[in-house]
């Protein structure tokens, strides 16, 4: 339901196991933080009536979304990006060593004109060590006006960032 009801974070399923010490394990994640609570069960039930009609608005609305930041993030010198397929976030590498002091640096350090962006160091989506320390992961959920402003101070923090 995360993904296909843009329910994001929601996680909505069950497990079945004659295995008791397997059951005891799930059982100990899903108290701790994985158990969904019982606002997101109701709304998933619930949205098992969304009409198709939705769908089609969402999908065409989210391509219109990723092919911005994507074209606006290709303008950006030094950037490479990729075009998801079926995600609603993008991943790029920067002309920098380290995206987790890039991003730490946007939010603690950087604005343009009052602003700033947030990024995630895309490292940490990787189960290779030493994969992605230069990429960040960028989700396109804001309206495309954002999308091309977040851009835009972007790359003039590049312009002025040092590693």
């Amino acid at each position: 339901v995360s993904k296909r009801f843009s329910m994001c974070g929601a996680r909505i399923g069950c497990v079945v196991s004659k295995n008791a010490e397997f059951m005891a394990t799930a059982m100990k994640f899903a108290q701790a933080r994985l158990s969904p609570p019982t606002y997101a069960q109701v709304a998933s039930e619930a949205a098992l009536d969304t009409p198709q009609s939705y769908f089609d608005e969402v999908i065409t609305e989210y391509v219109d979304r990723r092919n911005t930041l994507v074209q606006e993030m290709e303008k950006i010198e030094g950037v490479t990006i990729a075009n998801p397929k079926g995600a609603f976030y993008c991943i790029a590498k920067l002309p920098v060593k380290n995206a987790d002091n890039f991003a730490q640096w946007l939010l603690e350090e950087y604005d343009f004109n009052g602003e700033t962006v947030m990024v995630a160091p895309a490292a940490g989506f990787y189960s290779t060590p030493g994969v992605g320390l230069d990429e960040i992961r960028m989700a396109y959920v804001l309206k495309k006006e954002d999308l091309i402003k977040s851009a835009q101070i972007l790359k003039e923090a590049l312009k002025v960032y040092k590693d």
